[in-house]
């Protein structure tokens, strides 16, 4: 199976992941933004790819402001997946912390 098979084909699990995690709303919404993000980076990068190949006639790896920008994109949606997953590891322990004090007081009287 060739590479740009087998990208094809991973592509419909990620979409169907986005589509759980979506329906769910159980994720932060930076979060949800990153992994979007993530599948808008992909969608760049291939006519980036394309482009690299026909004009400058090598891979995006090799011509460094295109590479870069990309790359540059990838790193903003990294960033928004940690701080929505921050934001909701930090919301659920306070919801763990309200919930033991919760606790503690009914077992006290």
């Amino acid at each position: 199976m060739s590479k740009e098979t087998l990208f094809g084909l991973s592509l419909f699990p990620y979409l169907l992941f986005l589509w759980f995690i979506t329906k769910s709303g159980r994720l932060p919404k930076y979060a949800l933004w990153g992994f979007y993000g993530t599948l808008v980076f992909v969608a760049i990068t291939i006519p980036a790819g394309i482009y690299a190949q026909v004009v400058y006639g090598t891979s995006l790896a090799n011509i460094d402001w295109l590479h870069g920008g990309a790359e540059s994109f990838l790193t903003v949606t990294n960033i928004l997946l940690v701080v929505g997953l921050k934001s909701g590891l930090d919301r659920a322990s306070v919801q763990i912390s309200q919930t033991s004090v919760n606790s503690s007081i009914k077992n006290e009287q």
